[in-house]
């Protein structure tokens, strides 16, 4: 006998709640939908729930929209039935029924991320320590010291010996020989660079070595790069990608055919030279250079964030280098994977048709103002109209809140979110901030608490 499931859902969700539970191929249980006559779902909490649920005998199991709040398992004590809370987007619904799992692993990585602090000489050692701090709590795993030329750094050595003791991995950068060979003996890990002319600072130092060509001469790489192999030399080879207009087709032809010279050997690609010099939002550019350095097998970038368009680049790397894993595990391309890339826009916004809008306005008894997002524009109702614009200003006009400051100013905020949101494509739910995808840590949700009072609920004295 197949199990009987209620799932509660409120006036706006029900139709296509329903149109997703009839896709389920193969359903091992027939449902019943009841609307608790609430417009939005995400409002419902447990005991509005018990109060208006009814009769729940003839039902194995309740789902729940993912975004009720209150106590689960307390209702289905009280209900005497088991209680589920479903997932907080309903086309992630199916994934409960034995339907592929939408969440892929982002725990591994095979790229390294170097990440540059470029003018650590004009710096004191406690700032370096903060910023270091910063970009490895960001997904850096190297913190590479960047030097300046014709600059002293009286505290290079200190700052490599107070980097080590607080556990992170450090690269020295600099055009000196003489700052290599005292940040090697410092304890850095990583020496950049190394050529031809200056090899011979591998004698002096057991720090790993990151080889480059001299003047551009890939051969003198390739020497290198055989001298390491010869003496059982632990070292990374940068063929050194160059901005795009500066040759950064060729050089890419460059990564491919090193790779293609040294099948097993380590790479490093330095995606600054692309992400710093090119005016453009940085997480497309560095999700598809992630895709090139997937399929060259290259194990290391250098980046860094100095430019303020690139201010969260290193974020950005770290998800890329998670989502690219988990599509060449999946054998896939890298959609579906993870929306954190997808800054600006989004894969489904949710956008809700003219029509609904309409139906849910002559439903409305009260004056409290709704805000919701369709193709034409934003727009707010409540039982005194409705009314359709994109500008807040639009609207000055027609909105009545006597002499309700907060709750002008909350309706303020919330039409230039919904505004935003119509503009760019993105989704919008009254009483929500929009999602920046990695860019904007989101605030933890919990469904056992509910949301303090804000300034424009409180009572006025």
């Amino acid at each position: 006998m197949k199990n009987n499931i209620l799932f509660i859902t409120g006036k706006l969700a029900e139709k296509n709640l329903k149109k997703i539970l009839d896709c389920i191929e193969n359903k091992e249980f027939t449902y019943e939908i009841r609307n608790l006559n609430i417009n939005v779902a995400a409002l419902l909490t447990t005991d509005m729930i018990y109060r208006r649920i009814g009769s729940v005998d003839s039902f194995s199991k309740i789902i729940l929209p993912g975004k009720v709040r209150g106590d689960v398992d307390e209702l289905a004590k009280k209900l005497k039935i088991e209680i589920e809370r479903g997932p907080e987007e309903l086309k992630d619904l199916p994934v409960m029924f034995g339907g592929n799992p939408l969440k892929h692993d982002l725990s591994k990585y095979e790229v390294h991320i170097f990440a540059e602090i470029t003018d650590a000489p004009n710096m004191d050692i406690e700032q370096i320590i903060n910023l270091a701090s910063y970009y490895r709590d960001n997904g850096a795993d190297i913190i590479d010291i960047g030097c300046l030329p014709n600059k002293l750094f009286p505290h290079l050595s200190e700052t490599i010996q107070e980097l080590k003791q607080q556990d992170f991995y450090v690269s020295i950068d600099s055009h000196s020989d003489k700052e290599l060979i005292l940040g090697g003996k410092s304890g850095a890990d990583y020496l950049l660079s190394i050529k031809s002319d200056n090899f011979y600072i591998l004698d002096e130092v057991d720090s790993y070595p990151i080889l480059i060509p001299k003047d551009g001469d890939m051969q003198s790489l390739y020497d290198c790069i055989d001298k390491c192999i010869l003496n059982k030399r632990v070292f990374i080879a940068d063929p050194i990608l160059d901005p795009i207009n500066y040759g950064f087709t060729k050089s890419i032809i460059r990564y491919s055919e090193l790779r293609k010279k040294y099948p097993d050997i380590h790479i490093m690609m330095g995606t600054g030279n692309v992400t710093e010099l090119t005016h453009a939002d940085t997480t497309g550019m560095t999700m598809v250079l992630m895709g090139i350095i997937s399929e060259l097998k290259i194990n290391h970038i250098l980046t860094t964030e100095v430019s303020n368009h690139c201010r969260t680049v290193i974020k950005e790397s770290d998800l890329a280098r998670r989502i690219i894993l988990a599509a060449s595990v999946g054998n896939t391309t890298p959609k579906h994977i993870n929306p954190g890339l997808l800054t600006i826009h989004e894969e489904n916004p949710i956008r809700y048709d003219g029509e609904e809008v309409k139906e849910l306005f002559r439903q409305v008894k009260d004056a409290s103002y709704r805000i919701m997002n369709t193709n034409e524009g934003v727009n707010l109702f409540n039982k005194n109209g409705l009314q359709t614009a994109v500008d807040p200003f639009d609207f000055f006009n027609k909105i009545d809140v006597g002499d309700d400051t907060g709750h002008a100013f909350y309706l303020g905020v919330e039409l230039a979110r919904a505004q935003i949101a119509h503009q760019l494509g993105k989704s919008y739910e009254q009483d929500e901030e929009l999602k920046w995808g990695c860019l904007v840590d989101e605030k933890i949700d919990d469904k056992l608490r509910f949301k303090e009072q804000g300034p424009t609920y409180k009572k006025k004295k």
